[in-house]
């Protein structure tokens, strides 16, 4: 499983792989680059750490919800 993070960037915000210098996709708000996490992770595996804007985690996702290994017995 992939792990991203969506966070703030000096011309809005930006979702980066983990180690990765450059980033994977860059929009001007934090709720455009939300709306369009499903489409981009669309047959992939992926955890995504989303920030707030002073760089603080508010949340983590994981794509598909299926893959949540929250949701396993055990």
């Amino acid at each position: 499983m992939d792990n991203y993070h969506l966070s703030p960037s000096a011309d809005g915000w930006e979702l980066k792989k983990a180690g990765a210098e450059r980033a994977s996709k860059k929009a001007a708000t934090k709720q455009e680059l939300m709306n369009a996490l499903t489409d981009f992770f669309d047959g992939k595996t992926a955890s995504v750490k989303i920030h707030k804007a002073d760089g603080s985690i508010e949340e983590e996702r994981t794509y598909p919800r299926s893959a949540d290994p929250r949701r396993t017995k055990g």
